[in-house]
């Protein structure tokens, strides 16, 4: 887990036929404890980075609840979102799984 504090991991991606993200898979944070998986749109997640919230990528460690293998911040460059590092020509989320 990374020191910083995070509002959510990502941890899968669905991309529409025209390569913009359709759905994100994401736990979020409240306060200590984080939720199950949710299903967050490509808007609402726009909305979200907009506002100040940080996501970064990552995946649930198996029987601990509450700790991630966390990776790449999730950025939004223009009308693009992409993970850190990554040239704006489209979205791309670096190493999150297809679902």
């Amino acid at each position: 887990m990374t020191s910083r504090k995070v509002d959510g991991i990502i941890e899968a991606v669905r991309y529409t036929p025209g390569g913009k993200i359709a759905v994100v898979r994401v736990y979020e944070r409240h306060g200590v404890v984080w939720s199950d998986h949710i299903l967050i749109g490509r808007q609402e997640l726009s909305e979200r980075l907009r506002d100040g919230k940080r996501f970064v990528i990552g995946e649930r460690k198996t029987y601990l609840g509450s700790m991630f293998n966390t990776g790449d911040t999730v950025c939004q460059l223009q009308d693009f979102i992409v993970t850190e590092g990554q040239a704006v020509a489209r979205d791309l989320l670096n190493g999150v799984p297809i679902f």
